[in-house]
């Protein structure tokens, strides 16, 4: 089985633009090519976990966000990264889906299709929502970028080069 790190898209690897509609409004953040091929380095999958609520207030579509996710993967393979999958809810928060984080069905779903261990894995993240995501889906762990949260112990992480340090940490502890 394999091991993965689940991230959050806006606010965690790429910048906060709310309702990001536009290929060309999609910016990543620094590190974040960085961090996730040092990831895929280690030996972990690395799976994008997402709220797009923005398609079920009809301020873009599907297709666009499939746009959107290419430039993602245009700008990571540019530095040598790739993301594995991309898993979203296109669901209004009151919807009361399954799919919306901090509920598990897409890391659980990720799972299934990737072989991936959950107790071998965590989440790296910019809300609370992501911490409760990792876990309700028994991941390992969590590091929440801006505040001490979910196992980690220790200053703030204030980016994502940050977090990626803390979860090789996390894990060392656990092969060693």
């Amino acid at each position: 089985m394999n091991r993965a790190v689940f991230i959050d898209r806006d606010g965690t690897i790429a910048k906060d633009v709310p309702y990001c509609s536009r290929p060309e409004d999609f910016v990543l953040l620094p590190g974040a090519a960085e961090g996730i091929r040092l990831l895929k380095e280690k030996g972990f999958k690395v799976v994008l976990i997402t709220n797009q609520s923005g398609i079920a207030r009809g301020y873009f579509t599907e297709e666009t966000l499939a746009r959107i996710h290419e430039k993602m993967q245009q700008e990571l393979a540019k530095c040598g990264a790739c993301v594995d999958a991309v898993y979203y809810c296109p669901h209004h928060p009151e919807d009361n889906c399954d799919c919306r984080k901090p509920k598990p069905k897409l890391v659980l779903q990720a799972a299934r299709d990737l072989d991936i261990d959950l107790s071998q894995s965590y989440v790296i993240g910019d809300s609370e929502m992501d911490v409760e995501l990792a876990k309700q889906a028994g991941c390992a762990g969590a590091v929440r970028i801006g505040q001490q949260a979910g196992n980690h112990v220790g200053p703030p992480v204030t980016s994502f080069m940050e977090a990626v340090a803390v979860v090789l940490e996390m894990q060392d502890r656990v092969d060693s």
